[in-house]
């Protein structure tokens, strides 16, 4: 499964207290991050024009300034204060990770401190202007200039910042009101207008803005709970993606009822059509035919009133073997063989029905704990998988109007590659190209391009585990393997039960004891926890991508371009 110290687009809190989810607090972080930037894009902006003005006028002959007070009492001080304040926001915000209520802190303290620097930056105009100069500005005129600075960065605030409309008025008020006091003390200074009637007009244009801010957090906080109701499909609330496979998008989701973790597969937008909904429909209705304890379990299954198809499966916690060797390295040969032994169980029972994988990888392999059993392993995505009649043969080729077939380059077994007819025994070379990187920490085949690794696939005999990494393997085992990635499909084993009786023989010479896979476990959830408060590392799964490859000639002779992606 995807880190959730990831940051997807998904998730978008609908109230302050959500950001005290991972996904949540992420997203605030970034909102944050954003306003501190245009804050200070706009200010710093006006603050280099006003000085450039400053120096073109300071050189023209017979110009006299217009302010009488020192440089002590500088109004671009204030200015500058103000623009560096939202500078910081945004440099806290991109290079610091917080916890939620130092978002929050952030949020409150920044903008007060940038409200409170320009209203001082137009108190500081009324009390150094001399009233006797012709070109003097009206006291009204400055304590407007601090008014409107004041109005960009709420609005700016309530645009960017997710929060509901109460907590946006509580900061506006707070933040507007130094304005208010700087316009009293100002005002009564310059003796120019009674303070009262001009502190009721600045107090006045104040609310008007907070009123302004508080309308635009509404406006948004009701797009973002529209966009909540969207993504409610059926009984299930998404949360979170966490995944991604050869036809469909994967969410953490919640059942409104049953409270129990779900995971949700939804048909990604771009491969909509009814082709490829009757494909996806195809999937979980075969997936939910299996039962054996290494396969997934389909919950549910159903459209929305807009159309969009989506299932409901177990919620699988823990890793996938991708991740596994990302996070351990190179995994001892018993381990690896309790692990194969268990997916060789699953396939064996989708084979038996008619069912090919074509789509074994790390990546759909998932580990974890289950019902009190560790290291117990699941096979997920079946989104490219193929029914055929037990004991057939059918194309490997799912070719579409494109000319493209579906797979994964690193696991694909030489005849869905070259074009020839496929069956269960694929999906037999692709788990001991699994086996084999699981073993290695490395794949079978590498190259430069995917070319080049299906080139290795058709032609190159693999490397012996052994000689890859440098210390001996049970020889069983490894023979095994190397069957498994026989180029001829004939040369391999003929069923998936022949090759879990294989495993089963060797599997006493170096056993994976439960003892031994219970202390792992307790190893890596008390990391994972400690992990829980700083940033989180995400495994790169690129090379775990299903590829979509141009196929106008047979693969052996390439030509025309080559795309992969998830």
């Amino acid at each position: 499964m995807i880190s959730e110290g990831q940051r997807p687009p998904v998730p978008i809190p609908l109230r302050s207290a959500e950001s005290s989810t991972q996904e949540g607090r992420a997203f605030l972080q970034s909102r944050l991050t954003l306003f501190g930037g245009w804050v200070f894009l706009i200010s710093g902006g006006f603050f280099a024009f006003d000085v450039l003005m400053r120096f073109y006028l300071s050189n023209m002959e017979g110009f006299e300034p217009v302010v009488t007070g020192g440089p002590a009492l500088d109004p671009h001080t204030f200015h500058a204060i103000g623009t560096l304040v939202a500078g910081g926001v945004w440099l806290i915000g991109r290079h610091t990770r917080l916890a939620s209520a130092g978002l929050w802190w952030l949020d409150g303290i920044g903008t007060f401190l940038m409200c409170t620097s320009f209203a001082a930056m137009a108190g500081v105009i009324v009390l150094i202007q001399d009233s006797t100069h012709p070109l003097a500005i009206d006291p009204m005129h400055a304590l407007s200039i601090g008014v409107l600075a004041c109005s960009y960065v709420l609005i700016s605030r309530a645009i960017s910042v997710p929060c509901t409309p109460w907590r946006t008025t509580l900061i506006s008020v707070a933040a507007v009101s130094p304005m208010v006091l700087f316009a009293w003390f100002t005002l009564g200074q310059a003796q120019a207008l009674a303070p009262t009637v001009g502190t009721l007009n600045i107090a006045s244009w104040s609310l008007a803005a907070v009123a302004m801010a508080a309308i635009s957090s509404r406006v948004i906080f009701g797009l973002r709970a529209e966009v909540a109701r969207v993504r409610q499909l059926g009984q299930y609330t998404l949360e979170l993606k966490i995944g991604e496979g050869g036809m469909g998008i994967v969410y953490r989701a919640r059942h409104a009822l049953l409270k129990r973790p779900t995971a949700i597969k939804v048909l990604s937008p771009e491969r909509a059509g009814e082709e490829n909904i009757r494909r996806f429909e195809r999937e979980v209705q075969l997936t939910a035919t299996l039962s054996h304890p290494s396969t997934v379990v389909i919950f549910d299954y159903g459209r929305t009133p807009e159309g969009v198809f989506y299932y409901a499966m177990e919620y699988l916690s823990g890793l996938n073997l991708a991740e596994l060797v990302d996070y351990g390295g190179p995994q001892p040969a018993g381990r690896v063989i309790h692990i194969l032994r268990q997916v060789a169980g699953a396939l064996a029972e989708a084979h038996g029905v008619g069912l090919i994988h074509r789509d074994i990888k790390p990546a759909n392999i998932i580990l974890g704990e289950r019902g009190g059993i560790p290291d117990a392993a699941k096979v997920v995505d079946f989104g490219l998988v193929k029914h055929a009649a037990p004991g057939s043969a059918e194309t490997g080729l799912d070719v579409t109007a494109a000319d493209v077939i579906l797979g994964t380059p690193l696991y694909m077994a030489p005849e869905t590659i070259s074009g020839d007819r496929v069956d269960v025994r694929s999906d037999l070379y692709a788990l001991g190209a699994v086996g084999y990187f699981v073993l290695t920490g490395s794949p079978v085949f590498e190259g430069r391009t995917v070319i080049e690794v299906c080139g290795h696939h058709l032609h190159t005999p693999p490397v012996p585990p052994s000689d890859r990494i440098g210390r001996p393997v049970p020889g069983d085992f490894e023979a095994a393997l190397l069957r498994c990635l026989a180029k001829n499909p004939d040369d391999r084993y003929p069923d998936a039960l022949s090759l879990q009786d294989a495993l089963a023989q060797c599997a006493e010479r170096n056993p994976w004891s439960r003892s031994e896979a219970s202390s792992w476990w307790s190893d890596f959830n008390a990391l994972k926890t400690a992990q829980r408060k700083g940033p989180s590392k995400t495994p790169d799964d690129s090379s775990q991508a299903t590829a979509t490859i141009e196929v106008a000639e047979p693969f052996s002779r390439p030509s025309g371009d080559v795309s992969a992606g998830a």
